[in-house]
């Protein structure tokens, strides 16, 4: 095969790469919590025919090399953790984490995952869970008969029973932070998993040393931006075309040298 059809080809699988990572962004655009994903591109290695800098002669040296590049490669989807928008609720339940951190939650194997969907439930049992079922982490429990639940910006969880006699403080809910969230591994159902590149979390109370502070009603919107996407798309199906352009042009060299020769 002609390099410069290869070269044309590893671009047209990094750009259809980049079409998927902005396809799951825009499908995902009313996710809870949904933090975009950028897909980062390289160079791929060079053929150096000539150095920069070797001698021409015995006294001169060429100012410049010769290297041709032999294409492009996606190598890595980052995602961008910048805050969403807040949407109100009303619901008691619904929290959001406005700032730095993650709602720790407990998987089915015993491991602990993080999120930053706040749209909690309340078990058979009376604890806090998410959509699926897995359990707030640490644990919550709401007693039954309860008039109303209170959270505050702290994580102090309140509830006033029905029977009156004040708020009664049941619990205290924590927030882990990452020095680098972005190494953080997405496993689905908006939970993600700590890896070696996020660093070990950072468990402690919101609204102190540097964690957000919770919102209670309110629920994190995805920070997927529509309109930057779709330009990101077009984009991306443009540099797609000229790709496939580029191995049109090629192919057309390659037969009008078979016909001519």
């Amino acid at each position: 095969m002609d390099a410069s059809m290869w070269i044309a080809k590893t671009g047209l699988d990094a750009q259809q790469t980049r079409m998927s990572v902005i396809s799951n962004n825009l499908a995902n655009v009313n996710t809870t919590g949904f933090k975009r994903d950028r897909a980062s591109f390289e160079d791929m290695l060079y053929q150096n025919l000539r150095q920069a800098g070797s001698q021409a002669g015995a006294e001169t040296q060429v100012p410049t090399g010769l290297m041709l590049g032999t294409g492009v490669r996606i190598v890595s989807t980052e995602k961008t953790h910048t805050q969403g928008s807040m949407v109100s609720t009303k619901n008691a339940l619904d929290m959001a984490v406005q700032g730095a951190g993650f709602f720790q939650i407990t998987q089915t194997d015993g491991t602990i995952a993080y999120t930053r969907d706040g749209s909690f439930k309340l078990s058979a049992t009376g604890q806090l869970v998410t959509a699926n079922g897995s359990l707030l982490q640490p644990a919550i429990t709401i007693p039954p008969n309860v008039a109303s639940v209170s959270i505050g910006q702290d994580g102090t969880v309140s509830v006033e029973t029905a029977a009156g006699g004040g708020a009664e403080v049941i619990g205290q809910i924590q927030i882990a932070r990452f020095p680098n969230p972005a190494g953080l591994q997405s496993i689905g159902q908006n939970l993600l998993r700590q890896t070696a590149s996020s660093g070990a979390p950072v468990v402690g109370q919101p609204g102190l040393e540097g964690a957000g502070q919770l919102m209670q009603g309110a629920l994190e919107a995805s920070n997927v931006n529509v309109v930057e996407e779709m330009v990101n798309m077009i984009e991306t199906q443009r540099a797609y075309e000229i790709n496939s352009k580029a191995i049109s042009a090629v192919d057309g060299m390659l037969r009008f040298l078979n016909n001519n020769m």
